[in-house]
């Protein structure tokens, strides 16, 4: 969280002609309630199982460029499902970059919503930072304007979905 996946992906998306989806915005929609009251009502495991139905079914599989929730990607399997969709791209940032952009939001933010949020984010960061680091290619987002972000996506994109296609027509996503 904090790394700029909607913005990004908004940007990208409009760039390349592409729609895009934010998985938390669509759990939102379909849930008809904010994440923050579907982890108090329902819990935290109520909420992964939307996130995995969202990759499997919650959007159009033509495209369209996915931002993901932070969690989403750390979920046994996810991150392999994710690359049999298209080209997966991580944005990463600093944990002080993460603390920065979320200190505003902790309470839309049910994994922050805590006594310490800081010490929960750097928890989160250190827990699931190998993970992310291996989701794709990494684009660091710390310090850097919002079109050269998009511009290093697009270009990722252009490269990685020829190979993406290739595995495709070879059978092998």
């Amino acid at each position: 969280m904090g790394t700029g996946k909607t913005t990004v992906g908004r940007a990208v998306a409009h760039r390349i002609g592409f729609k895009c989806a934010d998985s938390d915005h669509e759990i939102e929609r379909r849930a008809g309630r904010p994440i923050a009251e579907i982890f108090a009502k329902d819990g935290e495991a109520a909420f992964r199982e939307l996130e995995r139905w969202f990759v499997e079914e919650g959007h159009s599989h033509e495209r369209l460029v996915v931002a993901c929730g932070g969690g989403l990607v750390v979920q046994p399997g996810m991150l392999g499902r994710l690359a049999t969709k298209g080209v997966v791209v991580c944005l990463h940032a600093s944990i002080e970059t993460i603390l920065a952009r979320t200190a505003r939001h902790s309470k839309t933010r049910p994994l922050l919503d805590v006594e310490d949020p800081d010490a929960r984010a750097r928890a989160l960061y250190a827990e699931r930072e190998a993970i992310y680091k291996s989701a794709g290619t990494v684009i660091l987002t710390d310090s850097r304007p919002l079109n050269e972000i998009a511009a290093h996506v697009v270009r990722v994109w252009r490269r990685e979905s020829a190979e993406f296609v290739r595995r495709l027509g070879a059978g092998g996503a």
